[in-house]
């Protein structure tokens, strides 16, 4: 399933990442990524809260957050404003304030889970179709332009310019673009490249190769190593830290068709180390995390509609 809400979340961003400390990975190892509270806090959800039917105590998020050098006041403002984006609600149990998932946050954290989890980085089953979208809006549109471009870098397209994207494999882009209203202001076209289309350098035009590369190269850097993050309090926090960035990287990553990827990408050698400390961690991280989690039991998240109406 593909999430058309989260990169709107990733952009607003900013504002939790101000004033907090270099989290875990640049402890041990030197500058890297800004893993923001809100990243990290959803990794956290969609490891310990989905499919739950749990709300969990403001109290216990602060406790966990702590290991990754988040501080209280960080974890506290990213709970008030994510349930301010439709992404938490709030249960009160007596004097305590709990937050439990909506369904909008519960999409967005299953979609992370398959890009993790279950896709792979390289796609090796192309058969040569590339989807072409155009748009043409009002300069003042200026809000509906930046959403729709969010959208589409989180949906694997790349920029050709004057409002052209491009993405390999045919995309259904109506999900992508639903509720921007943006009827009559798109045309979409799927099919080969034709002659003379230079597909390398058009590749090279839309996408930024050598950024998405040296994102896994660091990657490697720091966890490709017999004992990573020395230095961080325990599993749990290696496992937050680790998904978080690495979904962050998948998500930056158009996934082009294998044979458009130069050799040796080290998009490879980073799953497969994902994998291997995601077995040498996982057990400890969530006996860690269930340890810390004090939480009331709740409905399940409502439907979309419902959940996001007004």
């Amino acid at each position: 399933m593909q999430s058309v809400k989260g990169p709107d979340d990733r952009h607003n961003e900013r504002d939790e990442g101000r004033g907090t400390a270099r989290t875990g990975p640049e402890a041990d190892t030197g500058p890297s990524r800004r893993l923001r509270p809100q990243s990290l806090m959803l990794t956290y959800l969609g490891n310990y809260v989905l499919g739950r039917d749990i709300a969990v105590f403001s109290g216990s998020f602060i406790e966990t957050f702590a290991r990754l050098g988040v501080g209280e006041h960080a974890v506290r403002s990213t709970l008030t404003r994510m349930v301010g984006r439709g992404l938490l609600t709030r249960h009160r149990d007596g004097r305590r304030m709990h937050f439990g998932l909506t369904a909008r946050s519960a999409e967005i954290l299953r979609d992370g889970e398959e890009r993790v989890w279950r896709r792979g980085v390289l796609d090796t089953d192309w058969d040569g179709t590339w989807t072409v979208l155009a748009f043409s809006m009002p300069e003042s549109w200026q809000r509906v332009r930046h959403d729709l471009r969010a959208r589409l870098t989180w949906a694997g397209f790349g920029s050709l310019g004057n409002g052209m994207w491009i993405a390999p494999s045919r995309r259904d882009v109506g999900p992508i673009t639903a509720e921007l209203g943006l009827n009559g202001h798109l045309k979409v076209f799927s099919g080969p490249a034709e002659e003379p289309t230079d597909v390398p350098a058009m590749l090279r035009e839309a996408f930024d190769l050598d950024a998405v590369a040296g994102g896994y190269r660091a990657f490697l850097d720091r966890w490709d190593r017999p004992d990573p993050l020395p230095g961080a309090p325990d599993d749990l926090a290696r496992y937050l830290w680790m998904t978080t960035e690495w979904l962050q990287l998948v998500r930056d990553d158009p996934r082009l068709p294998v044979e458009h990827l130069p050799d040796g990408w080290p998009a490879v050698r980073g799953q497969q180390v994902l994998f291997e400390l995601r077995d040498r961690y996982e057990d400890g991280a969530r006996r860690l995390a269930d340890a810390a989690i004090e939480s009331i039991p709740v409905p399940p998240p409502a439907a979309p509609d419902t959940a996001e109406a007004g």
